[in-house]
């Protein structure tokens, strides 16, 4: 009796089991999403439009360079007529040696290339060290020291000249390379930057972890926070060259021109009584193809890792 009645309530329970399975799962087991974009899946491809827009965009954002070409292939004549030429000349390799010559410009790209370099990495490290501690380490006095920082860059930076220059010279810097490079050893936007990042990209738990294992601060900046750090100190470390490369103001003031960077070295392109404006735009030229190639050889790198971090989870 107990074994029919078990064996008729399996029977009949089978097929109701049965039937729920098929009206809720597709012929294959698996069960179907309730709600599905339409285009989940997909792979979106650029239509004519983007590819229009895109290609404006470039052909904007390259015509100074090409006209800095076409300037510095031609001679001063041809420039300053109307209308200008929109095509290169026969002068691109005279002009280039003479602005080379006069301006001399290899010694002003060493020495643009010296202070750049210097800036650049001391910013990237002295900022995320700093990054790093405001975002993640309790210390008294922490919210009041990163908003004296964020301050800083409300000042204009013209108010610190006369008494960073006094400074400059009662250190015996005076015309010297060291008084471009450690005023600006670090600045306030690149460690808002890092801190911001660091706080978002950097989990708590890895560092608490790090103390478990009785690491210190510096131990778990080496170990934990510069892997995660790299893609916005590649980032930093770009943009602070080719500011520190461009920077005329303060290196006018503090060098002369028996030892310049590049942008005081090019001032004595115009220095005559007529501008010879091809002889300046092939100065100019030269000046920038260094950014160019180092963009070009780094550019991948830079690119894919701020992919890479801007990927999460």
């Amino acid at each position: 009796m107990t074994t029919d009645s078990i064996q008729v309530g399996s029977a009949d329970a089978r097929p109701h089991t049965a039937r729920k399975a098929r009206k809720g799962t597709p012929s294959g087991g698996r069960r179907r999403p309730l709600f599905r974009h339409p285009g989940a899946g997909r792979q979106h491809h650029a239509g004519p439009v983007a590819y229009i827009l895109l290609g404006l965009a470039a052909v904007f954002s390259l015509f100074p360079l090409y006209w800095t070409m076409v300037a510095a292939s031609s001679d001063n004549t041809r420039v300053t007529q109307t209308p200008p030429p929109f095509l290169p000349g026969p002068h691109l390799l005279e002009n280039l040696g003479k602005a080379w010559q006069d301006a001399a410009l290899g010694k002003a790209m060493l020495n643009s290339l010296i202070v750049a370099g210097a800036i650049a990495l001391s910013t990237v490290l002295f900022a995320t060290l700093a990054g790093f501690a405001f975002a993640k380490l309790r210390f008294k006095g922490r919210n009041i020291l990163l908003m004296l920082v964020i301050g800083t860059m409300m000042v204009p930076p013209q108010l610190g000249v006369v008494p960073l220059f006094m400074m400059m010279t009662e250190l015996g810097w005076g015309q010297t390379l060291p008084a471009v490079i450690f005023p600006t050893l670090v600045s306030a936007v690149g460690v808002f930057f890092m801190r911001q990042y660091l706080t978002e990209a950097l989990p708590d738990e890895l560092v608490e972890a790090g103390r478990v294992d009785g690491a210190h601060s510096l131990r778990i900046f080496w170990s934990i926070v510069l892997p995660i750090a790299r893609p916005p100190m590649a980032v930093l470390f770009m943009i602070t060259f080719v500011h520190a490369w461009n920077d005329f103001f303060w290196p006018f003031i503090v060098l002369d021109m028996t030892n310049p960077t590049v942008p005081v070295a090019l001032t004595q392109l115009s220095a005559g009584y007529v501008r010879d404006q091809s002889l300046i735009m092939a100065g100019a030229l030269l000046g920038t193809l260094p950014l160019l190639v180092m963009f070009i050889v780094f550019g991948r790198q830079i690119v894919g890792g701020i992919m890479q971090g801007a990927v999460k989870g």
